[in-house]
Parts: C-alpha cells; sequence; structure tokens
C-alpha cells in the first residue's frame, strides 16, 4: 500500500491554498509521502490555462483568479467540497488521463452508494447525472507531480454557475448532492471520496487529526496565520 496523507484545511481562502500546494510541488523529493488535502472556500471564480474570457458571463462580486491547472472557468463556494491530490504519478505509475479517470470513479462509487447512477464524459472531464454536472475536475502537473484536483457540490447555492459556462458549455446543467437527495456535510462527503479513491488505487490514508494543518512537507504548513505563503 502506498500511503496518503490526509490534510483537513477547513474553510481556507482559494489564493494561498494554490500556493501551498505550488510550494509543495516544488519542494518536495522522491521519496516525500503523497497527500490529499480536504477544503472548503469562500465563493470565488478560478479560470485555468485555457479559460476564455467571454466564459465568464458576469463574475459580479465574486473574486476571479487566473490559475494554473487546466481546463476553463468554474467556481468554488461554502457547501462544495475540494479534494486536492499531491501525488506523485510517476511513482504511482499513473499517466494523467487514468488519474483524471481515477478521481471522476471515486465521485461515481460515492454516488453509487446512495443509489445514484452518475458517469464521466470523455469530451469533457467531470461527473455528471442525467446530464448535470456534480464534480468539477482539473490537474496541474509538475516535475511529474499532481496538483489541483476536484470539487464536488454537496450542499451550496448553485446560483453563480449561472454566471459563468461551466467548464466552457454554455447553459451547462448543474446540480448537488442535497438536489439529488443525498444528504451529507462537506466533511463527510469528502472523506467519502477520498476513501474511495484510495480503496481503487492502493493508497492508504495515513489519519491526521483535524485542526493539525500545519505539519509536514513545505506545503500548507508555509501559510502564516495572515493566510499569505
Amino acid at each position: 500500500m502506498k500511503p496518503l496523507r490526509v490534510r483537513r484545511l477547513g474553510r481556507q481562502p482559494y489564493e494561498p491554498v494554490w500556493r501551498a500546494m505550488q510550494a509543495f510541488t516544488d519542494t518536495r523529493g522522491e521519496a516525500t509521502p503523497d497527500e490529499a488535502w480536504l477544503v472548503e472556500h469562500p465563493p470565488v471564480f478560478t479560470q485555468g490555462l485555457n479559460g476564455r474570457a467571454e466564459h465568464v458571463l458576469d463574475a459580479g462580486d465574486i473574486p476571479l483568479v487566473q490559475v494554473d491547472r487546466g481546463g476553463q472557468v468554474t467556481y468554488h463556494g461554502p457547501g462544495q467540497a475540494v479534494v486536492y491530490f499531491l501525488v506523485n504519478l510517476r511513482r504511482c505509475g499513473l499517466g494523467v488521463r487514468a488519474f483524471v479517470s481515477a478521481m471522476e470513479q471515486a465521485v461515481i462509487a460515492l454516488l453509487a452508494e446512495h443509489g445514484v447512477t452518475a458517469a464521466a464524459r470523455q469530451d469533457a472531464p467531470g461527473v455528471y447525472v442525467n446530464g448535470a454536472k456534480i464534480a468539477s475536475l482539473g490537474l496541474r502537473v509538475r516535475r511529474g507531480c499532481s496538483y489541483h484536483g476536484l470539487a464536488l457540490n454537496v450542499a451550496m447555492d448553485l446560483a453563480p454557475f449561472a454566471r459563468i459556462n461551466p467548464c466552457g458549455y454554455a447553459g451547462l446543467p448543474v446540480t448537488s448532492l442535497v438536489q439529488l437527495g443525498i444528504v451529507l456535510d462537506v466533511a463527510t462527503a469528502g472523506e467519502a471520496v477520498l476513501r474511495h479513491f484510495a480503496a481503487a488505487q492502493g493508497f492508504d490514508l495515513e489519519e491526521e487529526e483535524k485542526g493539525n494543518n500545519h505539519g509536514g512537507h513545505g506545503g500548507w504548513k508555509g501559510i502564516s496565520e495572515g493566510g499569505k505563503p
């Protein structure tokens, strides 16, 4: 089994967490254990490397952050479970497409546990239920290692998705666990996705006490109390 260290960050602003993922990836060594960060963000739009300005219809008072993952624009906000995977793909023998599929399958397995059939789409990474998107995915791979990950809509205000073309698709419907009758809190949903991912990919989750956000190698511990790396 491969170790996967779990960090539970709670609700944190987007940009400091993103910068911490970059720092972790840039300073990790070949023996550094892989990590998964569970987090929830205040409202923010993030535009990927392939993002086109016309897909942001009306950001309004929600910040728009240009980031270094693949894909187009998406929304993060309270009530959404975000799981960031900081994994040495070369060491695990996983290609990028296989890794994206592994994340998708973890969400699909969680939904199946609750009697909901979901599917991935070859042309648009993510997880869909009856054509409506319930989870978005985006990765960056640097030095053979991944960061960013997936965002699962749990019980959130979906209205901000109408201000964008989600993932570059005009009029793409979105949904959430609560709209499908699945009542979970954000933390429980994130843990469940991570559990399915680890079981399928042969990872052994290394648990940490909740609230212990500052240990480990060169990543989250580099953020000060003021929220800057």
